[in-house]
């Protein structure tokens, strides 16, 4: 790079810093630093609406104050005809914060139900393949608070235990990969991160799915609105979810324990091999351990659904079972013990 082009850059950076000089912004940014503690090797997954626009200035800031070379990554879809035209628009507006992206097509056949959910998979198929193949070890996604307090909604419509409730945390391990997912902005209100988004590009992408009621997500987002003026605020909610959390932790330690008590994981054959006395646990523990043992084999980002797992108890408990399959694992009684590998692996 010669002096006149590291001398514009040098002056386009200053311009981007500029903005931390707003009150409002400073301190958006300091609680966004305080999430990241100080990671590095980074990459930013961009949708083009206003928090993951925020999350990728607040990125770059971080990435200028620490020397950091940072990947960001959109994926279009193709949902939608407009996708394509927008996921540029959004490449070519990060210019303006010298943020250069690469776009990571959705090709193929799309599905004509249970879209959002399998968008979401897609695009989180397409993100930590990006990752691995960059050496990435930690992926940022633009969820904020508002996205905290629908998540466990939602979860609470389905039946979902205290483990489902809580789920969707600052930080998150990927399968059994060595890749992080963090959330960031998960403290900050969605009307902050607009806020910055309008002063930095004055331009989101405006998706139309948040406002059809079609999705339970848009239907629920109306419900939370109903349920403060009842008085369930905010701060409530998030106190709510804090405690749930402490409790989350206690039950942990005894999953673990159990875990590493009473099953064995068999490297060379890929078996976890689980004794008698795994099943002589509280439900919730053997619920939680069988949970962790079939998503790590499976490779699965979501966990398997509580009902499959409650059935599959209940099938060992009658010893009823002797092979099945479930997220990807295969599970068959050998004697005394219960053997779980990976599905492709074996034939029921």
């Amino acid at each position: 790079m010669n002096l006149k082009n590291l001398s514009a850059r040098s002056k386009t950076h200053k311009e981007i810093l500029s903005h931390l000089n707003t009150k409002k912004i400073s301190k958006i940014f300091k609680e966004f630093k305080s999430s990241l503690k100080g990671k590095k090797n980074l990459a930013v997954a961009v949708s083009g609406g206003p928090d993951s626009l925020a999350l990728a200035y607040l990125t770059k800031c971080y990435s200028l104050q620490n020397k950091l070379n940072v990947k960001y990554f959109i994926v279009d879809h193709k949902l939608r005809k407009e996708s394509t035209l927008e996921a540029k628009k959004v490449k070519n507006i990060l210019k303006k914060i010298d943020v250069h992206c690469k776009i990571l097509n959705w090709n193929g056949k799309k599905p004509s139900k249970n879209i959002q959910a399998i968008a979401r998979n897609k695009r989180y198929s397409l993100l930590t393949n990006e990752c691995k193949k960059n050496g990435i070890k930690n992926l940022l996604l633009g969820h904020h608070i508002n996205d905290l307090f629908e998540n466990f909604l939602i979860r609470l419509v389905r039946g979902s235990g205290l483990k489902g409730l809580i789920s969707f945390g600052k930080y998150t391990k990927y399968k059994d990969q060595n890749l992080n997912i963090l959330r960031p902005l998960l403290d900050l209100e969605k009307n902050d991160l607009i806020e910055v988004t309008k002063k930095v590009f004055n331009f989101f992408v405006k998706d139309p799915s948040n406002i059809n009621e079609d999705y339970k997500r848009t239907r629920v987002r109306k419900l939370l609105k109903s349920l403060e003026k009842e008085g369930l605020d905010k701060k409530k909610f998030k106190l709510t979810i804090d405690n749930l959390k402490i409790s989350d932790e206690s039950i942990k330690f005894y999953v673990n324990k159990n875990l590493i008590d009473n099953s064995v994981l068999s490297k060379k054959k890929n078996v976890y091999i689980l004794n008698d006395n795994f099943f002589n646990q509280s439900y919730e523990i053997i619920f939680r351990s069988l949970i962790i043992i079939i998503q790590k084999l499976g490779k699965k980002y979501y966990p398997v659904r509580g009902k499959s797992i409650n059935e599959l108890i209940k099938r060992i408990s009658e010893k009823s079972i002797n092979k099945t399959t479930l997220g990807g694992c295969f599970i068959e009684r050998a004697n005394k013990t219960i053997l779980i590998s990976k599905e492709n692996s074996r034939k029921v």
